[in-house]
């Protein structure tokens, strides 16, 4: 009958009370036992809600590390990326390059064989064969 004393103030008829048991109402002798209860109950409800408030910052604390780990993790894999690519782009120009002057040289060559050749067969005199080799 203790939930009778408990429930008191909350109005309902005579035979209303008579049927509902306590467990009926354990969910509001729960917010209501702030006020009312003991400083026990009143300590151990405290000591909870410090616990859950501990218990939330830990993990709001927890997720923004992981979230800074994680953007942390993206901006480093674009910087790999980036290097990666400079990398690459240094080594396509230089392959460029040297093929270039691979074909400037063998031109060169070439050219100078013409002069030669030229000179040879023709007797032609520098000048001449210059105007022939070279195109305009």
């Amino acid at each position: 009958m203790t939930h009778v004393k408990r429930f008191q103030s909350i109005p309902m008829s005579k035979s209303m009370r008579g049927l509902c048991k306590e467990e009926d109402y354990a969910f509001l002798g729960a917010s209501g036992s702030s006020s009312r209860g003991s400083p026990e109950d009143r300590g151990a409800l405290e000591e909870n809600w410090k616990d859950t408030k501990v218990a939330r910052a830990r993990r709001r604390l927890e997720w923004e590390q992981q979230e800074k780990e994680r953007l942390r993790a993206i901006e480093d894999s674009k910087k790999e990326r980036e290097q990666q690519w400079r990398t690459h782009i240094a080594e396509v120009t230089s392959s460029q390059e040297k093929t270039l002057q691979d074909r400037r040289t063998r031109l060169r060559d070439f050219r100078e064989f013409q002069r030669k050749v030229l000179a040879e067969e023709e007797g032609m005199e520098g000048a001449a064969v210059h105007q022939l080799v070279t195109r305009k």
